[in-house]
């Protein structure tokens, strides 16, 4: 499936009520990301079980179709990736996919720089909180 509208209209043939009813549930797995990326990756950001429960969070436990319908939010959001996958994934599904590239693992030991015990030397200055903030001379 492409669309969120033709989402929306499978929904509706599954619990009945208007497409407007599920819109925002289907927009909200696609819009954001499809925005960063217009293929399949954008899938990674929201269509796993995780993703699932997010939704939850944002629209609640249920939703109150058209016709006074009340159908679980969880429910939908496993239709909109079952029909894009044929599965749920995990989210350790798809990072399990990402080629790791050295730029990703290139973190800053920034311990050494604010931290006045890092390398064992109790007798260096501790920094002042006004000067990590960006406040200080």
């Amino acid at each position: 499936m492409g669309h969120c509208y033709h989402h929306a209209l499978s929904s509706v043939r599954k619990w009945g009520g208007a497409p407007e009813d599920y819109l925002p549930l289907h927009q909200w797995f696609d819009q954001p990301s499809k925005e960063i990326t217009a293929d399949f990756r954008h899938r990674a950001l929201r269509h796993h079980a995780q993703g699932v429960f997010e939704l939850q969070r944002a629209f609640g436990v249920t939703i109150t179709l058209s016709t006074g319908r009340v159908v679980p939010v969880r429910l939908i959001g496993e239709q909109h990736i079952r029909e894009d996958l044929g599965f749920i994934p995990s989210f350790a599904d798809w990072v399990r996919c990402i080629r790791p590239e050295p730029w990703m693992g290139r973190a800053q030991p920034i311990h050494r720089d604010v931290d006045p015990f890092a390398g064992g030397n109790p007798e260096r200055e501790p920094v002042a909180a006004a000067t990590i903030a960006g406040e200080g001379p």
